[in-house]
């Protein structure tokens, strides 16, 4: 079998497709994207593939380290994350050709489902509690919110409370059975993450995700000495090198993103590295359905598994597509009691629907993160 082409599809609302054919029929899926720069990651995807074309699809190891290494300058977002997607392709072809599930190529299933979460909330948070109450109703067990819009390096009191203050009314409408995790998004200085971090202590989130940038992950460690909240982030490292001080800081969960940080193959390495450091597994994931299904596949064979991401409903999502507006059959993304049941179709589990994809590629779309500013005019971290 040898692989023949390579097509993207730029598709509502922020997302590039992949598509991997073989000369045998037998085709994968992957989900190469950097939110706000899906063209770069493109064109790193179709210079990638003067390699791939003619190569067998079924010698993963072997043409990740290709892609990875084989040029000069190496590593980086857009890089990796066009590795991402024609690995999870190659993984979906893989499972497609023995007839099994990727899970179980990767050495079976540690457990018989999968605990997900939902998004409450947009990047500037207010009505988070009645929209808690909402995925309550629905069957989740936890919830995920932005801990606040832009903060200056050092902010007032009042901005210190509104963040408590929300958080505290979702613990109110979850109780003590359900779970509320806080996204800092890198929008906090080291200082105000040191401030507000013990007042969240009594809330028992269950982690606060990038409560700094990743340049400053160094200081991590202070944070970590400084609370009892455990502390997560990785969304924003890309191969297990950037992971590898990091989790020696004492961080509690890992986030690698499966269309950043080098596909399947890499995510699994990252796991076990994660594993030597006592830290669980929290992919990222807020694209679409089959970055989501790669990150399922992963998440029934990790033992050091926490909870999976996924972008149901999430803010990016509303007015234009969602997950399951691209495929076949939504049945692998019916989640019950906030848990998703186990893939059992080959490949990456899903069907896209490959009509509905390329209507969407004619229109694409050119999402970009929004730039925000502080009161004075001056750059504030989204």
């Amino acid at each position: 079998m040898k692989i023949t082409s390579l097509e993207t599809f730029l598709v509502a609302p922020r997302w590039l497709f992949l598509r991997i054919a073989t000369d045998e029929g037998v085709t994968g899926w992957g989900e190469p994207v950097v939110e706000g720069r899906a063209e770069t990651v493109r064109a790193a995807v179709h210079e990638l593939a003067d390699y791939l074309v003619g190569q067998d699809p079924l010698r993963i190891e072997h043409h990740w380290q290709v892609l990875t290494k084989g040029g000069f300058y190496r590593g980086g977002p857009v890089l990796s994350s066009a590795v991402a997607g024609i690995d999870q392709a190659l993984w979906d072809i893989a499972g497609k050709t023995h007839g099994v599930p990727v899970h179980q190529l990767l050495g079976g299933h540690v457990r018989d489902r999968v605990r997900v979460y939902a998004w409450i909330g947009g990047d500037r948070p207010a009505e988070v509690a009645e929209l808690a109450r909402e995925q309550v109703e629905a069957g989740f067990t936890a919830v995920k919110m932005n801990g606040s819009a832009q903060m200056g390096p050092i902010d007032t009191p009042a901005a210190t409370r509104q963040v408590v203050d929300r958080v505290a009314a979702v613990r109110e409408v979850l109780g003590d059975e359900r779970d509320v995790a806080i996204d800092f998004h890198g929008r906090m200085s080291t200082a105000m993450s040191r401030r507000i971090l013990p007042l969240l202590e009594p809330l028992h989130p269950m982690f606060v995700e990038e409560p700094v940038l990743p340049e400053h992950a160094r200081d991590l460690r202070q944070l970590v000495d400084s609370t009892s909240v455990p502390l997560a982030c990785g969304e924003r490292l890309y191969s297990r090198w950037d992971f590898r001080d990091v989790l020696a800081t004492g961080i509690a969960v890992a986030q690698p993103d499966v269309s950043h940080a080098g596909g399947i193959s890499e995510l699994r390495r990252i796991a076990a590295l994660a594993e030597t450091h006592d830290v669980a597994m929290a992919p990222h994931c807020p694209l679409g359905p089959i970055a989501l299904a790669a990150s399922l596949q992963l998440a029934f064979t990790i033992p050091n598994f926490l909870i999976q991401e996924q972008s149901l409903g999430i803010h990016y999502n509303q007015g234009s597509s969602d997950l399951l507006d691209y495929l076949v059959d939504p049945e692998p993304f019916r989640f019950t009691d906030g848990h998703a049941a186990r893939p059992t179709g080959p490949g990456l589990g899903i069907e896209i629907d490959e009509a509905a994809v390329r209507r969407a590629a004619e229109t694409g779309h050119r999402w970009r993160n929004p730039v925000w500013h502080h009161t004075d005019g001056s750059f504030a971290e989204w």
